[in-house]
């Protein structure tokens, strides 16, 4: 079903809020520019599925008001760039979500798994892939493409219905919860100019002074680029927006001289300039504070290389990936008995905190018998 007026849209969304899932799924266009643009959006039932032209409808509140019912799931594949998306052109968060490819990470697939792979893996359905490179701008659309979008959603209810037996059935659910609330944290979705400094490439090397310029000058690019939306990269580069912090230029003719600022429009110059000197004047209390992590020993070292074997044996049986319980700082942070270790509450501790804190002590150790380390 292809919808391009408001009288099908609100038939559609009258018929699909009486669901208690749909899936969601979105096409949009960001190459040449700042804000995204929506250019489809997919939405499928156990029953019906439809493609919405958001380029030939003007009113779309029956949607936002589906997005945004508190007794719909929403169940996205990979949902961070639909729910910002969707947050940037239609002014709301969907919620609640369950994401499948998250929810695949808890049930022994492989983490980030692809959309076309976990169809294959429940439906056992070979998705055509012709369509993935289609500008979603151009109208008007073919048969062709409209199957292509509507088959990014049309899977999706039975999948979530097998996941949530199978999260069930392992006792995950209570596990996944959180995570899936953290994607629709508001906090994690909207943008702030004053946090882009956290987003900016090879800002590890800068004191916290520079970061403070750093914060200053990112905030100026991303007003920029969404006042002329345009990409970040087309307004100045991380790399120059790196050196400025730390040549810290007080003049336009000083900027210039930074590689790849001499491209800069003399207007732009200046307000980079002026950015450059309230960083600079930036209290020391009010400095971005910077989280150094202490090198481990060498035998803190040891003890890690002896926890990360222990994490493979508890992923291998388990079916989580690593990746996904601990990093290697997180085990670190759990040795040293840092407030706020991830290993230390909440699922990842009954899985595999409790597990290690008993390794640390001495309750339990590793062994190997025919090639495979096992716990004693």
């Amino acid at each position: 079903m292809y919808i391009t007026s408001k009288e099908e849209l609100d038939a559609f969304c009258s018929r699909v809020a009486q669901s208690r899932v749909i899936a969601v799924d979105t096409e949009f266009l960001r190459e040449k520019t700042y804000h995204p643009k929506l250019c489809l959006v997919q939405v499928a039932t156990a029953d019906e599925a439809a493609a919405i032209d958001p380029l030939a409808i003007d009113d779309l509140s029956s949607l936002v008001a589906l997005f945004v019912d508190p007794d719909i799931t929403k169940v996205f594949h990979a949902c961070t760039q639909d729910l910002e998306v969707i947050q940037d052109s239609l002014g709301c968060v969907p919620a609640p979500v369950f994401d499948t490819q998250l929810a695949a990470a808890f049930l022994g697939l492989r983490q980030q798994i692809g959309y076309g792979a976990l169809v294959e893996s429940y439906c056992g359905v070979r998705l055509p892939k012709a369509e993935s490179l289609t500008d979603w701008s151009k109208r008007p659309l073919d048969e062709d493409q409209l199957r292509y979008a509507e088959d990014d959603v049309t899977y999706l209810p039975q999948i979530y219905d097998r996941m949530i037996s199978e999260l069930v059935r392992l006792d995950r659910l209570s596990w996944l919860g959180p995570e899936m609330d953290a994607l629709t944290d508001a906090a994690h979705v909207a943008r702030r100019p004053e946090e882009a400094y956290l987003h900016l490439k090879r800002s590890s090397s800068l004191t916290r002074r520079q970061l403070a310029v750093a914060r200053e000058v990112c905030a100026w690019r991303e007003r920029t680029a969404a006042a002329r939306d345009l990409p970040r990269r087309w307004v100045v580069s991380d790399e120059v927006l790196v050196e400025t912090c730390k040549r810290l230029p007080k003049t336009v003719e000083r900027l210039k001289g930074v590689r790849g600022a001499e491209q800069l429009s003399d207007r732009d110059a200046r307000e980079l300039v002026a950015a450059v000197e309230r960083g600079v004047h930036c209290e020391p209390v009010r400095y971005p504070k910077v989280q150094h992590r202490d090198r481990p020993s060498a035998d803190m070292e040891s003890v890690l290389d002896l926890m990360y074997a222990m994490l493979r044996i508890i992923s291998e049986k388990s079916g989580i990936a690593p990746q996904l319980i601990a990093s290697r700082d997180d085990l670190h942070d759990l040795a040293l008995h840092r407030p706020g270790a991830r290993l230390a509450s909440g699922w990842r501790y009954e899985l595999a905190g409790e597990r290690m804190l008993q390794l640390l002590s001495g309750e339990v150790g590793l062994t190997v018998k025919e090639g495979h380390i096992e716990v004693l």
